[in-house]
């Protein structure tokens, strides 16, 4: 009886998990590989096509669009890995401390997660573009009268101000439950040998939340190294192509541009990329969790 209840319990679960597995098959692993056989070819996404074997990957490493465009995605995502963090650490230790309204405090500085991104971005768009410029103009601030981004050398600021004003809400919950699994004893047992302030929060609650700083770097780079939604919303890779993401150079010329092959060819590159650069900070994470 036993058996036959334990084979019927297997077959519910076989059962529960292949429509998941296909689902993910045909929507996830078919497009991938047909997007690796395309990336050998001179497909424009449309009529028929020829094999060129390598030469699009040798080709994304001599033009000038795609290095710029991974410049700024690089530049994009470490800056603004580093102001998310930053200022999601200081608001959760504030969250976590003794006030009052902590619960919507907390709810308060969650809702940017909760909007959709293009909706965040052109709010901030329309902020930009007019709330700012005009503020500026009526306080004397001719550096902020035009909008930042019109400006070339200023325009990325304004994606990474939106990138990390929406980041911020999930980032400092995750820290927060990071604070949370710190036990009042170690802070008691650090008060005595003297550590407060600066020293309790570098040897005591910096060392023990290392896993969810970890897992919040992690996150980061890897979201904002796949910036899309607010380069739409905000620029559209302009002015003058300076705020170019990868991923949406991909679709803006793979999808309207013609150049399907190539660009499937600058996907898989980017996917491996993304990949090196996660199993990466996982490996030097990992060992300064073991250092600690």
């Amino acid at each position: 009886m036993k058996e036959v209840m334990k084979n019927e319990r297997k077959r519910t679960f076989l059962l529960i998990t292949i429509p998941i597995l296909a689902l993910f098959v045909c929507f996830n692993t078919i497009p991938l590989i047909r997007g690796v056989i395309y990336s050998f070819t001179n497909f424009k996404g449309f009529g028929k096509y020829n094999w060129v074997g390598f030469q699009n990957y040798i080709d994304l490493f001599t033009d000038g669009r795609v290095g710029k465009s991974y410049w700024f995605t690089f530049k994009l995502a470490v800056v603004s890995t580093v102001v998310t963090n930053v200022i999601s650490l200081i608001l959760a230790l504030g969250l976590n401390s003794k006030i009052r309204a902590k619960s919507f405090f907390r709810g308060a500085y969650f809702l940017p997660n909760i909007l959709g991104a293009l909706v965040v971005g052109y709010i901030f768009n329309y902020f930009f573009t007019y709330i700012l410029p005009a503020v500026a103009q009526m306080i004397g601030v001719k550096g902020l009268s035009t909008s930042i981004l019109s400006n070339p050398g200023a325009a990325w600021i304004g994606i990474m101000v939106v990138c990390a004003w929406q980041a911020i809400a999930m980032n400092t919950i995750i820290y927060i439950s990071g604070l949370q699994t710190v036990p009042e004893d170690v802070y008691e047992a650090g008060g005595l040998d003297g550590a407060t302030g600066w020293k309790q929060f570098r040897h005591l609650t910096f060392p023990l939340i290392i896993p969810f700083f970890s897992i919040n770097m992690v996150l980061c780079v890897k979201n904002f190294l796949m910036v899309f939604d607010q380069i739409m919303a905000l620029t559209k890779g302009g002015p003058a192509q300076s705020t170019e993401s990868i991923s949406y150079l991909i679709y803006n010329n793979g999808m309207s541009g013609g150049q399907f092959g190539f660009q499937s060819a600058n996907a898989v590159v980017f996917f491996i990329v993304i990949v090196i650069v996660s199993v990466a900070q996982m490996k030097f994470s990992s060992s300064k969790e073991e250092q600690l």
